[in-house]
């Protein structure tokens, strides 16, 4: 049976993507919930899909929404795209319920779709409530007593570095330049924006805390990062 995936877009769902789609056919979902860099993600995710190698054992993309700008304030910074800083520790960028709006809304398609297993990409330094075992296990007996259909929720890599995601992703040749690490992202001139060039691949702004988690993952797995970055001046 085929596993739900949610894909952001980042580097961790779509290796997971990947991953899945080795053992059985998989089933992308992606749920916007009204943050600023949702219209990047959801580009770069198309264009991923299109041209990752894998793609013949990947459903079509299901894309689902939750309007969470009536609890999140206008003035947030993640509705009005002013990212954390790039030295801003993980603890400190916290969306409240993200993975509870995220697994509940995917949750309700798994059930209509009558698929069985859902798994996100929350890698081993994932600081938040909402990304331990207890949760994903207590999160899912409810939607399955709920929906009346059983539902497993699965984090994979639970227990891996983003440095071995990114080793992980070089073996199932994941392209890495169609992923989006960014809460900034710049999309002018790659083709999925306004304008059209040959290069697909978005320019990272190179200066908010998930730049920074993108970059310090390459270099830890001794990898090349070729990201495109507005902004180099943190680069190692």
């Amino acid at each position: 049976m085929p596993t739900a995936v949610l894909l952001s877009g980042g580097l961790d769902s779509a290796v997971l993507l990947a991953d899945e789609a080795t053992r059985d056919e998989a089933q992308p979902i992606y749920v916007s919930v009204g943050l600023a860099w949702e219209r990047a993600e959801l580009a770069m995710v198309s264009a991923f899909l299109a041209r990752a190698p894998f793609a013949r054992a990947v459903r079509p993309l299901i894309s689902l929404s939750v309007d969470m700008t009536d609890v999140y304030a206008a003035t947030h910074w993640a509705v009005q795209g002013r990212p954390p800083a790039y030295h801003t520790p993980d603890e400190d960028v916290y969306l409240p319920g993200r993975n509870i709006i995220l697994l509940g809304k995917a949750g309700v398609y798994c059930a209509a779709a009558q698929l069985g297993r859902l798994v996100l990409g929350t890698l081993a330094h994932n600081p938040f409530p909402d990304a331990t075992p207890e949760f994903r296990a207590a999160l899912a007996r409810a939607l399955s007593l709920g929906l009346a259909h059983d539902l497993q929720i699965d984090a994979p890599y639970a227990g891996t570095s983003k440095a071995d995601v990114i080793r992980r992703g070089l073996a199932l040749n994941v392209p890495f330049d169609l992923t989006l690490s960014c809460m900034s992202p710049d999309m002018r001139g790659t083709g999925l924006g306004a304008d059209s060039t040959r290069d697909p691949s978005p320019i990272h702004c190179g200066t908010c805390s998930k730049c920074r988690e993108r970059h310090d993952a390459f270099v830890d797995a001794g990898v090349a990062d070729t990201t495109r970055y507005a902004d180099t001046r943190f680069l190692r």
